[in-house]
């Protein structure tokens, strides 16, 4: 049999000391860096960790997350499994004009410590240079994140209802940063008064800034702004919840009479499934898990989504069916 290696990357973002802060997200990472070597056959040397902890030597900047990423891809070889996991903040950015005479919607992006987007076209861009049968999973948990890497077929969505259970009791907060925060932010550094946040992106990052934020060299077609064309590829988002949903941030100790550290709720949830299955278990079957384990934590307003091809929903989670001594 092929010997597929395993690549990862993963993001934590806790903005500490800003008005942004959030709590569990560098602990969601280091859970999942645990997971990955214990439970699903990841070595610890192909595992990049990106945090903005203090005393971190590379902080989890915009510059920083695509050279991590672009690094996984040009290492990978056909049939490799890529993973990214994000835990951070998320936001929306609307839509700046028409195209093709038709609104454009909203898209999504992840907010890196300095605040340079990264956006569903940077993880198409990505997707796009996989090698061949290599499949680059992404676990993003964040708010609005459904959809985040632009053009992938949805799976698991809004169309995917479940009851609705006793509202959670734990303190949490939404993992989002409104645009005009982000855009208000932006202004304040790079002292424009610009109602364009590409200007913004542009003159702070310069060529590190999203490839949605610079204008096309021609009068051609620009691809990343088809959102019509479904593509059929290696890409796997598990969003941590709808592209119009908020992903909780928990702080179990914040409240009285509980104890533990702060987590993600959807990195939370995946762990837990992944912890308490000793069977193999698709992609398919792990969001909806994940989904039903949030319902029953009272998390009623944050549904998980799988974004794949119809081929990738029902292969084994991170080829789970190649690893040995699975739950040892």
């Amino acid at each position: 049999m092929e010997n597929k290696r395993r690549l990862a990357t993963l993001v934590g973002c806790n903005y500490a000391s800003t008005r942004n802060e959030l709590r569990g997200c560098i602990n969601d990472v280091k859970a999942m860096r645990d997971l990955l070597v214990h439970r699903l056959g990841f070595n610890a040397k192909d595992i990049v960790i990106l945090t903005d902890e203090v005393g971190a030597e590379v902080l989890p900047t915009g510059a920083n997350i695509r050279q991590a990423l672009r690094r996984m891809i040009d290492q990978a070889e056909s049939g490799d499994i890529l993973l990214f996991h994000y835990s951070g903040h998320g936001t929306l950015i609307p839509p700046a004009k028409q195209q093709h005479g038709r609104p454009r919607h909203r898209d999504e992006a992840i907010v890196p410590s300095d605040f340079n987007l990264i956006t569903d076209v940077d993880f198409r861009e990505l997707v796009d240079r996989l090698p061949d049968r290599a499949t680059f999973t992404m676990i993003s948990d964040s708010c609005h994140s459904g959809g985040l890497i632009q053009n992938e077929k949805e799976q698991i969505g809004p169309s995917t209802s479940l009851e609705s259970s006793s509202t959670n009791l734990l303190h949490q907060r939404p993992k989002f940063i409104p645009f005009s925060s982000i855009l208000r932010h932006l202004s304040s550094i790079s002292g424009l008064s610009s109602p364009h946040i590409a200007d913004h992106l542009s003159t702070l990052f310069g060529s590190d800034a999203s490839p949605k934020f610079v204008p096309p060299t021609t009068t051609l077609h620009h691809p990343y702004m088809d959102h019509d064309e479904v593509h059929n590829d290696g890409g796997i988002l598990l969003s941590g919840c709808q592209a119009n949903e908020t992903s909780a941030d928990v702080s179990p100790d914040e409240v009285e009479g509980t104890e533990g550290k702060a987590y993600g709720a959807f990195s939370n949830a995946l762990q837990m499934v992944m912890r308490g299955e000793e069977r193999k278990m698709s992609y398919r079957e792990v969001v909806m898990k994940a989904r039903e384990l949030l319902r029953q934590q009272g998390f009623e307003q944050q549904h998980p989504c799988l974004y794949c091809s119809d081929e990738n929903a029902d292969k084994m989670f991170l080829m789970m069916d190649e690893v040995k001594e699975i739950g040892a």
